[in-house]
């Protein structure tokens, strides 16, 4: 049955590429559109699968993902990126506080980031779910489920990256799911500008709530923690701060396609409002590390190293699923890191 992915195919490979001469170290000290002389050039999705094994397989094509591709790819090294399509952010209509890119929506930016990376002809796509993965540092097998109706895929690699990201976790709030990411958000610093001084509530209670109230309150003066139901705050901090307290249990948020309005109580009354900070739980969005030992902070995120290393040998990660933050930028650089870090372990164990 014929594979397809997003790339182009390589007709020499990497060691037989340098190992071509002087006509091999003069293509790589020549523009990278050069070479391609030795590539079999091929439009979206024509190619089909049939190098099965590869130096490394990256699950999670999102920013962290993609850019430890093209760190890679630039490494000349074979990797396949696999990629449900479900990143965290994907309500959310623009992103900021990242340089050349403020303002870009999630999708432009990824959909740029993907052309950009699949230029290198090393590099592969495919669209699918990672169910599975066996073996050891140097010799994994990963098991890609692309659809639902379709047979799954095993391939193998010697190293592997986890940039899948985490699952936020909808506080049982109707309306909330619909308005987060868009109005119902987390960090000031990706959104807070575009709310600053409008009338804007936390849903937390808690330590995290005196906290929270004192970072918002730089971004704006009508400020009111809402604890929906809970007790446990420190009212007289929060009073000294100006930061005015409601713990009435809530019964949704009244919105306008993400757009919030107002907040309504169980007991009927309502509070207008422009903009909810939230800190949701989360889970992982691929439990296959927590399925392979790879060990996990108190918080849930994968534990990782300098370098991008989890526990396991072998297997790194990068983005969302391995800091508490989260950003477009925080993504990509350590992407751009964990595949830095991954070339320079191939090459040190002579691949």
């Amino acid at each position: 049955m014929k594979k397809t992915f997003t790339s182009v195919k390589c007709t020499i490979n990497r060691k037989q590429f340098l190992q071509r001469g002087s006509m091999g170290l003069l293509g790589v000290s020549m523009p990278f559109a050069w070479p391609n002389v030795f590539f079999q050039q091929k439009t979206q999705n024509e190619m089909n699968i049939k190098n099965q094994s590869f130096d490394v397989i990256i699950i999670g094509g999102s920013y962290a993902g993609l850019s430890a591709a093209m760190a890679l790819g630039r490494s000349m090294r074979d990797v396949l990126i696999v990629d449900s399509g479900k990143p965290c952010n994907r309500q959310t209509p623009h992103s900021h506080n990242f340089i050349t890119q403020d303002g870009q929506t999630p999708a432009a930016i990824s959909a740029k980031a993907k052309e950009q990376v699949l230029s290198y002809p090393t590099v592969g796509f495919l669209s699918g779910k990672a169910t599975a993965v066996n073996g050891q540092d140097n010799a994994f097998k990963v098991t890609v489920q692309p659809d639902p109706s379709a047979p799954d895929q095993v391939f193998q690699a010697k190293k592997l990256l986890f940039a899948a990201g985490i699952r936020d976790i909808m506080p049982d709030i109707p309306g909330f799911a619909s308005c987060w990411g868009i109005t119902a958000i987390h960090c000031p610093y990706c959104h807070g500008y575009e709310v600053r001084g409008a009338k804007t509530g936390i849903l937390a209670h808690g330590e995290i709530a005196l906290e929270f109230g004192r970072l918002i309150k730089n971004w704006t003066r009508e400020l009111t923690i809402f604890t929906h139901g809970e007790s446990n705050i420190d009212r007289d901090a929060l009073s000294a701060l100006d930061i005015k307290v409601v713990d009435k249990k809530i019964k949704g948020i009244v919105h306008k396609g993400g757009q919030l309005e107002s907040l309504e109580f169980k007991d009927g009354s309502f509070h207008t409002l422009d903009a909810l900070y939230a800190r949701p739980k989360f889970e992982q969005h691929c439990d296959i590390p927590g399925k392979l030992g790879c060990t996990l902070t108190e918080e849930g995120l994968i534990e990782i190293d300098a370098s991008q290393k989890t526990s396991v040998p072998g297997i790194y990660a990068a983005g969302d699923n391995s800091t508490l933050f989260r950003a477009v930028s925080i993504a990509t650089a350590a992407g751009t890191k964990a595949g830095a870090f991954i070339n320079h372990a191939l090459i040190h164990e002579g691949f």
